[in-house]
């Protein structure tokens, strides 16, 4: 089932949700998320990446609130945890970012309904404004749970860390380096900022770029801040993030939800992986739908997936992998 037959207008309609965007791989509506989810069949999807509002009081448009009591935001997360689990195929993958703060309480929530928990992957945010009598905050939390055993998890491989000074690896493996596959080691559960791993190393590497498979430490998606690249006021996510999320979930022909479909990332990523998607969002969807609309004409953002100017190795085409930086076998 294809996402156009998952709902259809008449239920649509029934809940109130308005459809503004339709393309040969997904349909957005403008709506409460819980009112798209509670539209979908169960069993019918294959990845749910949530990016709720943090309830940190920040400006999302009109009908969105994001100061609430927290009992009642705790409550109102687990009417679309719920709703999330039971969309889910069997072997389906649930995606959360938000706050440690909160995610603790989600995790909590999902081992409760039988959701198996694969990793809390850090998505690490160095240079976070200091609070008060805290620790400076310096990560995300993006927890990754399935719907029992998961049905696709594909390898993602990305670029060895090396330092931006001297070009040399960053990490020595626990002194095993030689030891391992020559494709690398298993994806991070921590992201960084780009700027602080992925720099120019042509003068210490210049013919080839060394790929490790990612860990559950992501290193390298930052919020996008820079006017140039921002679609809306509120901070919004990296394409990268979902690219990789995607790739490493799902297959080409799979479905993809996002509720809270902010500024389009999530149906951006997965029209360019070629996964099909549905999604909503209550406030302003202009800049879902402009991002959505320059992807179809052929304009994409070359900075999502940056690494750095490096010079690339000639990479042998083979049917089980995907183009770069998404090396899977």
């Amino acid at each position: 089932m294809l996402p156009f037959q998952l709902i259809t207008t008449s239920v649509a309609t029934q809940q109130g949700l308005r459809q503004v965007y339709m393309s040969e791989h997904g349909i957005l509506y403008q709506g409460d998320c819980l009112k798209l989810l509670s539209a979908l069949p169960d069993e019918s999807v294959d990845i749910v990446f949530a990016d709720p509002p943090f309830n940190l009081g920040k400006e999302y448009g009109e009908g969105v609130s994001d100061h609430m009591e927290i009992d009642k935001y705790l409550a109102w997360s687990q009417l679309w945890l719920c709703e999330s689990i039971r969309v889910l195929k069997p072997g389906g993958s649930l995606f959360i970012f938000n706050l440690p703060k909160w995610c603790i309480d989600y995790g909590a929530y999902l081992n409760k309904q039988g959701m198996w928990f694969r990793h809390w992957i850090a998505c690490r945010m160095p240079k976070a404004f200091p609070r008060g009598k805290k620790m400076s905050p310096a990560h995300y939390g993006l927890l990754y749970y399935t719907k029992g055993e998961p049905a696709v998890f594909n390898k993602v491989y990305t670029p060895i860390q090396v330092c931006r000074h001297c070009g040399g690896e960053v990490r020595d493996y626990g002194g095993h380096r030689k030891k391992l596959n020559e494709k690398g080691i298993n994806l991070m559960d921590v992201w960084d900022e780009p700027e602080d791993v992925w720099e120019d190393a042509a003068e210490a590497s210049i013919n080839e770029v060394l790929w490790t498979l990612t860990e559950e430490v992501w290193t390298d998606i930052p919020p996008v801040r820079h006017r140039q690249h921002k679609k809306r006021v509120p901070n919004e996510l990296a394409p990268i993030m979902l690219e990789r999320i995607i790739a490493m979930a799902s297959n080409p022909g799979q479905i993809v939800v996002d509720p809270f479909g902010g500024a389009g990332t999530t149906f951006y990523a997965a029209e360019k992986l070629h996964r099909y998607w549905i999604g909503s969002e209550i406030g302003n969807i202009d800049p879902a739908v402009e991002r959505l609309s320059q992807l179809a004409n052929g304009i994409t953002e070359q900075w999502e997936s940056a690494r750095g100017n490096k010079k690339l190795k000639p990479q042998k085409k083979t049917g089980s992998q995907l183009s770069l930086p998404y090396l899977t076998q």
